[in-house]
């Protein structure tokens, strides 16, 4: 039988989680330190110490990474590790009530509604009621949906959730509420469970049927749950509730990269777990796999300065390497300029693009930097957002440039005009056939005032005499009403049109501007440049939520200033500027080799630009500020021109008697118990 030298493949405080087998565990484990391996071993050494595979519980945030850890624990070990209960909580919840459904008076042939299913059904109910015969803006299927999930797993009031995150829909209050109560109606007659419902019901079921948990908890003798900090708050709870007859339980996570609040993930769960189960050990991994020394000196001391932190100091075996680089760039194109001639440089030196990362803090800040890639055909792929010119409110505001230039385009006309309220398809054929024909719109124009403007201002704009940044200009005041319509998140969609606009000035032709944003998207300078060189894979760009758990030799981080990391939009309390403080020590390290920080001396993307307020000069953003990072740990350089950015170089954590369970159960109660 195979036997595994655990001294031997793990570090000391590796081995201390692996061996730890009874009791409550919290294993903090820090960014690169090798999480994954300790719970693969410790699989591997409980079925090893006599554990059987079928009382273990593993529960991971996708079913790829159960059936990984999984795969790999049999490879280490033997084909008894397959048999270990491996999932998500949602399909762990499955599971378990298709079992139990009688007891909740639930049929057990009940159907799961995806996300698209509970939108239908959501909206069928919203119908039903009448309230999408409201003159006011009403929200749509998805916000609704959204809200009421939020209410679910932050276990906060509905009008909370509003009141924080959507007071657009503030005075929707008591119509939002109806509606879920009647969906919930809805569901239950139809014997349909949604995602949240499947932890809502797990949750009830545990809390209220003791011989249940009693039997679960004889079942599953010892919990593992990964990325704890990522867990809302109803899977803490289910998490603590299984956990309560035995405590064994292990939890494994990283306080610092907590970043997931806007999904409902809980700072407090992994905060709060010593609390919880009082006695509960720590382990901290600390030493870090992934980065160079000079990168985690940085990192160490970003998140040193948090609030509320298990301490932590992230250590190496390679001590040397590159500092990383601070780079304040004249403005957006000039900071896109530096990227991407860089990034050219690190090709030539052999880093390959796949090996490279931009990071940014939201989806729009790549939008100028993805335009000077594909002119330099630098093929890349975007996570975390849609591309810039495949964003339906960036095809909208084309589609005006497009019937500037040609009044013949069609489908540039039918995009225009299914923006107007009460225009539909057939209707929009009719006014197009009208333009082609070039018969009368009286009748038309008399019945609908925005066709009448839309008219006007399409005939006021000339793109031959006109700069695309003029005629931008004369559109949005039209565009911008019909964008708040049509969109919930309309607020962070303005943002896209401050980069079309700043994209568009370095224009001096409508004609240009609409070949070049056409001609090469993005999408398609990835698929070209991937049939001429398979080898050479894309350079990646990413949201740093979309970039959690990945690593790149080569890490570029944007926009890294006050107003967007953090970011503008996350600095009302000081829960958020520390969600941010997290974000950036996330982005950071990413990094294995180099680490560079850039920022736009000269930012046009306020809002005050397009009201025409003009530009702004951004400040360092305060994570760097704070303890004087930039003089402590950072290379700074100042980026000149686009000219002369070619001079810089590289460098620089046994059960207890029945009636203890119970108390404890009680305890576990009281702290989920809303307030």
């Amino acid at each position: 039988m195979k036997k595994i030298n655990y001294q031997q493949e793990l570090n000391p405080a590796q081995l201390k989680a692996v061996e730890s087998i009874n009791g409550p565990h919290l294993v903090i484990a820090g960014a690169g330190s090798g999480k994954t391996r300790v719970l693969v071993h410790r699989v591997a050494y409980l079925v090893e110490q006599g554990v059987r595979p079928e009382h273990i519980l593993l529960l991971t945030f996708t079913r790829r990474a159960a059936e990984e850890m999984l795969r790999r624990a049999s490879i280490l070990l033997d084909e008894r590790c397959k048999n270990v209960s491996g999932g998500t909580f949602h399909s762990f919840a499955n599971m378990i009530l298709r079992k139990y459904a009688k007891l909740l008076d639930l049929n057990n042939n009940f159907t799961i509604l995806d996300q698209a299913d509970a939108e239908d059904a959501l909206n069928l109910v919203r119908t039903q009621l009448g309230f999408h015969k409201f003159e006011k803006r009403f929200p749509r299927k998805h916000a609704i949906l959204e809200v009421i999930s939020k209410s679910i797993n932050k276990s906060e009031d509905l009008a909370e959730v509003l009141d924080d995150e959507y007071p657009q829909f503030i005075e929707f209050t008591e119509e939002i509420k109806k509606i879920r109560n009647e969906y919930n109606k809805y569901k239950r007659k139809k014997s349909l469970l949604d995602y949240d419902d499947l932890l809502v019901y797990l949750k009830n079921l545990l809390t209220t049927h003791e011989e249940v948990r009693t039997s679960l908890a004889a079942k599953y003798k010892y919990i593992m749950v990964d990325e704890y900090q990522d867990t809302n708050k109803l899977q803490a709870h289910i998490a603590c509730l299984l956990a309560a007859d035995h405590t064994n339980i292990m939890v494994v996570g990283d306080d610092a990269q907590s970043i997931y609040s806007f999904r409902g993930a809980n700072f407090r769960n992994i905060i709060d777990f010593p609390k919880i189960f009082q006695g509960a050990k720590i382990i901290t991994l600390e030493e870090n796999y992934r980065s160079t020394q000079p990168i985690l000196n940085l990192t160490n001391a970003v998140i040193a300065q948090a609030k509320e932190k298990f301490e932590k100091h992230l250590y190496t075996k390679k001590k040397e390497g590159n500092t990383p680089v601070f780079i304040d760039c004249p403005d957006e194109n000039a900071q896109s300029v530096f990227v991407a001639e860089k990034i050219l440089e690190l090709r030539e030196e052999g880093v390959p693009l796949k090996d490279v990362a931009v990071l940014f803090r939201s989806g729009w800040h790549s939008n100028d930097l993805e335009i000077e890639l594909t002119a330099r055909n630098i093929p890349f792929v975007k996570y975390g957002g849609q591309k810039f010119v495949e964003a339906s409110h960036i095809k909208d505001l084309m589609s005006y440039l497009r019937i500037s230039y040609n009044t013949a385009d069609q489908v540039s006309w039918l995009r225009a005009l299914l923006l107007i309220p009460k225009i539909g398809p057939i209707t929009a054929e009719k006014i197009i056939q009208a333009i082609v024909d070039k018969a009368g719109l009286k009748e038309l124009l008399q019945k609908n005032r925005q066709l009448e403007e839309l008219l006007e201002i399409l005939k006021n704009l000339d793109c031959q005499a006109d700069t695309p940044a003029k005629i931008i200009e004369k559109i949005l005041p039209y565009y911008q009403p019909l964008l708040k319509i049509k969109y919930d998140d309309f607020n962070k969609r303005l943002n896209d049109l401050d980069s079309l606009l700043r994209i568009a000035e370095r224009y001096k032709t409508v004609e240009q501007f609409l070949v070049d944003m056409a001609l090469e998207p993005p999408e398609r300078a990835l698929i070209e440049a991937g049939k001429k060189d398979k080898a050479d894979a894309p350079l990646t760009l990413s949201t740093i939520h979309s970039a959690k758990g990945l690593e790149w030799h080569t890490v570029f981080l944007i926009y890294v200033a006050e107003g967007h990391l953090p970011s503008y939009l996350s600095l009302e309390t000081e829960d958020e500027i520390e969600e941010e403080r997290r974000l950036f020590y996330v982005a950071s390290t990413r990094a294995k080799v180099n680490l560079f920080l850039l920022k736009p001396h000269i930012d046009r993307s306020s809002r005050s630009f397009m009201d025409g307020g003009g530009s702004v000069f951004t400040q360092v953003s305060r994570f760097l500020e704070q303890g004087n990072l930039l003089d402590k740990f950072v290379d700074v350089q100042s980026a000149g021109s686009p000219d002369e950015l070619d001079d810089i170089g590289l460098e620089d954590i046994i059960g207890e008697k029945r009636n203890r369970n119970k108390a404890f159960f009680e305890s576990i109660e009281d702290y989920f118990r809303d307030e």
